[in-house]
């Protein structure tokens, strides 16, 4: 009886722990039912482009300042009062204009003072050499003495370097005359003066009157690194090398130049070298002085990759793009970046010709997704804002 009992307990357990099972497993079959059953995420769609290689020219970039071609501090050469100014500041002259006027009038009176010795000394040369040819005549009639023949004889020597002394000091005192009238030694755009009328000036350890630059052409200095004087300039062998410039009120580079001249030596503290760029300035524009950026090209073009900077994404201290597979798949792709063309960026090393990175939509993928391509050409890539 105890044994039946004992049966029937054991066989009632058994049961209740087949229908907690049963239970169990309607409802884990009823969870994984809906999952099964739901949709996989859809691919994100992202601009995509193949990278092409073209011909380019590569450029480096520095900063630099404008100089003046001539520059001329202009000072008195004689002493006297500044009677006149006959330019106003900051005007172009023309070589040979008249600048300032020196009071002419002590001048004067010594060209004329000049004048009168001249004339003494050639009366007395004349008088020496007409005594001279007489006294030639009465030696060789032994008509006088050989004594007197050699006083005249150095009288009129002496009369003749007399003469060029009177003739040469009539051309100092023209020239100091001349001095009175301070010109343009060069055609350019004056300073302003620094000495007015009515003041006394001196050409000893005196001050500049003004100062005058030339204007219709103006250099641009800029020092080159070792290595692009040895890439670019060194690699050139007496080629042009494309040279433009863009001033501070522009982000371009219309201006155009031509290298000029390299100095003699590298500078061993900075690493240096020092270049001039002459450019034309015949509207006067440019004035010395001025910051100046400068955009210095190889002299020979070469195939290079070139993609949307869009395209570029940041990983620390490297640069990276996300190259899609034929499967629509993305994988990451270090890459090394060059200088900036027409907009476009060059890609040294990291991708090959007919490659394809998204370009657009960089920020919506990571390496590894699958994404649906809408290929785009470089460079012409739809806002990321458009997308749905």
């Amino acid at each position: 009886m105890l044994t039946n009992h004992k049966n029937r307990l054991i066989a009632a357990s058994v049961a209740g722990l087949l229908c907690v099972a049963g239970a169990f497993t309607v409802q884990h079959y009823a969870e994984a039912k809906p999952q099964a059953q739901s949709p996989a995420p859809s691919a994100v769609t992202v601009d995509v482009a193949e990278v092409h290689q073209r011909n380019v020219t590569e450029w480096k970039q520095y900063s630099g300042h404008l100089e003046a071609v001539e520059h001329v501090d202009v000072r008195p050469q004689v002493s006297g009062m500044l009677t006149a100014v006959h330019f106003k500041d900051g005007s172009l002259v023309r070589k040979g204009d008249l600048l300032f006027t020196i009071d002419p009038r002590p001048f004067e009176a010594e060209v004329a003072r000049a004048q009168a010795q001249l004339a003494g000394a050639e009366a007395r040369a004349a008088y020496t050499a007409d005594d001279l040819a007489r006294g030639q005549r009465l030696l060789a009639d032994n008509a006088i003495a050989r004594r007197d023949f050699d006083e005249k004889q150095n009288a009129a020597r002496e009369a003749r370097a007399n003469l060029q002394a009177a003739q040469a000091a009539l051309k100092t005192a023209q020239l100091n005359l001349e001095y009175t009238r301070i010109t343009a030694p060069i055609a350019g755009r004056t300073s302003r003066a620094e000495v007015t009328v009515g003041n006394l000036v001196a050409p000893a350890n005196s001050a500049a009157l003004t100062t005058l630059v030339s204007a219709d052409r103006i250099y641009a200095a800029f020092d080159v690194d070792e290595p692009s004087y040895l890439q670019v300039i060194n690699a050139a062998q007496g080629k042009d090398l494309p040279i433009h410039l863009g001033l501070a009120d522009s982000e371009d580079y219309p201006l155009t130049a031509r290298l000029s001249s390299i100095d003699n030596h590298l500078d061993s503290t900075s690493g240096t070298i020092k270049l001039r760029a002459v450019l034309d300035n015949r509207n006067g524009r440019l004035v010395p002085g001025l910051y100046v950026r400068v955009k210095l090209g190889s002299s020979n073009q070469h195939k290079a990759i070139l993609i949307d900077e869009k395209a570029i994404g940041t990983d620390q201290a490297k640069r990276f793009v996300l190259v899609v597979n034929p499967r629509g798949q993305t994988s990451y792709r270090e890459v090394r970046l060059g200088s900036l063309q027409d907009g476009l960026r060059v890609v040294e090393s990291g991708l090959a010709e007919g490659e394809r990175i998204v370009v657009n939509g960089l920020q919506r993928v990571r390496p590894g997704d699958t994404v649906t391509p809408h290929p785009v050409q470089m460079g012409a890539t739809e806002p990321d804002a458009k997308k749905i």
